[in-house]
């Protein structure tokens, strides 16, 4: 299974072309459906921080789902049914390195698949698709 993983963050140049190409899957044009966050660590001169899931194996996010809408994946993460979702948030606040984004326009969270999208758009490096082994999590 495979996930998306930060290889560099001192490459980064905050030029946000894996978050557009996040929101990009879904056909829209703003930020807002990104799973993946791009900041200023404080100036230029500090560098950048890159906020994406890191594919838990035993996900507190889908702990704390009262619906079941988050479903544990193989290789570590989850998967977001949305059906199921009723927008309480509890996702996003059990998420101990903040990578749970929420989408106000559907009222979701926007939570990484590791489907590796924005890698193709990141021109320095800083992001890749690596294969992790099983362990944990249910096959997609």
């Amino acid at each position: 299974m495979k996930r998306l993983a930060v290889v560099d963050v001192n490459l980064c140049v905050g030029c946000q072309g894996c978050l557009f190409a996040c929101a990009r899957r879904f056909g829209d044009a703003g930020l807002s459906r990104s799973a993946i966050h791009v900041k200023s660590a404080g100036g230029i001169e500090r560098g950048f921080i890159v906020t994406v899931c890191r594919a838990c194996l035993d996900p507190p996010c889908a702990k704390v789902c009262p619906t079941g809408a988050l479903k544990p994946r193989a290789g570590g993460g989850v998967i977001l049914i949305p059906q199921k979702c009723i927008g309480c948030g509890n996702c996003k606040s059990a998420c101990t390195i903040n990578a749970i984004f929420w989408d106000e326009d559907i009222n979701k969270p926007a939570i990484c698949t590791h489907c590796g999208y924005c890698v193709d758009f990141c021109p320095y490096g800083v992001l890749k698709l690596e294969e992790r082994e099983g362990g944990g999590g249910i096959a997609t």
